[in-house]
């Protein structure tokens, strides 16, 4: 079993749900990353979702935007995310990490190499926006050789008929996009998203991780009670946009301790 399948496993023994807070790598600064993976984890984090910058980030909206092209100026690449993994490995060797970009860096590196060195950085899954399941045959079977875990988004207008294409593909969990639009989009329909989750679980055993308009602790505990896991990404970056170098790190620990609180009520 993954170090996702064990830490979903562990946390259903003990009727929680799971915290997956996301960060760009390499924003604010190159230097910033690893301390505030850690900072992730002392706050709640149960799985970290890090961000490979990538100029043209479609599935992101402004906030997370921005983030890619701070990471960018610093000349961030793929490589440096692996390098930031291993040196967060070097500390913590229990948190999954999941890489969260699109295909163009993955498929210049090469889809074989880039497995191999993501899994001795210790990676633990990959999602890759631009690679549908229609069209990852091959390379999630790469990933999955490597013992990477490739994870897919499903969203309110798949069709039942693809929810079992991306159950069949999947590993680690399923992220299901709440919204019609980019990150960081507007309010979420709680009755909705039960619906579509009901739907998803009848074709799928994975853990299910709700993601795109969480953005405080109410939000994170409606979604905590429907799901089994909470993705936060806009919140979290627009922390880090906002707050002075110097306080980064405890801002973002300050918020990421609020929506654990958050996803913890669910379970009382």
């Amino acid at each position: 079993m993954s170090r996702i399948g064990q830490t979903f496993a562990a946390l259903k023994a003990q009727n929680k749900k799971a915290l997956i807070p996301f960060i760009t790598a390499g924003d604010p600064g190159r230097g910033m990353t690893v301390p505030l993976m850690h900072a992730l984890v002392e706050a709640g984090a149960d799985i970290i979702e890090l961000g490979v910058p990538f100029s043209d980030p479609m599935a992101d909206g402004p906030v997370i935007q921005r983030a890619s092209e701070r990471a960018l100026a610093n000349k961030i690449g793929l490589k440096d995310v692996l390098a930031m993994t291993a040196e967060f490995r070097k500390i913590n060797t229990t948190t999954p990490v999941v890489l969260m970009g699109y295909a163009n860096p993955v498929e210049r590196m090469g889809y074989a190499v880039f497995a191999e060195a993501a899994k001795a950085a210790g990676v633990d899954g990959v999602l890759t926006v631009d690679i549908p399941p229609e069209e990852s045959a091959g390379v999630a079977d790469v990933f999955k050789a490597a013992g990477l875990d490739p994870i897919f988004l499903l969203s309110p207008t798949t069709p039942e008929s693809r929810v079992e294409l991306v159950a069949a593909a999947a590993g680690g969990f399923i992220y299901y996009v709440s919204l019609k639009g980019v990150t960081g989009s507007a309010n979420l329909d709680m009755d909705e998203v039960a619906q579509k989750i009901a739907t998803i679980r009848r074709h799928c055993t994975l853990p299910v991780g709700v993601g795109f308009g969480i953005r405080d602790a109410a939000t994170a505990e409606a979604v905590a009670r429907i799901a089994d896991a909470v993705v936060v990404g806009s919140r979290i970056v627009n922390e880090i946009e906002t707050s002075p170098e110097s306080e980064v790190v405890s801002r973002v620990k300050t918020l990421v301790q609020d929506l654990r609180r958050g996803v913890d009520a669910a379970s009382k």
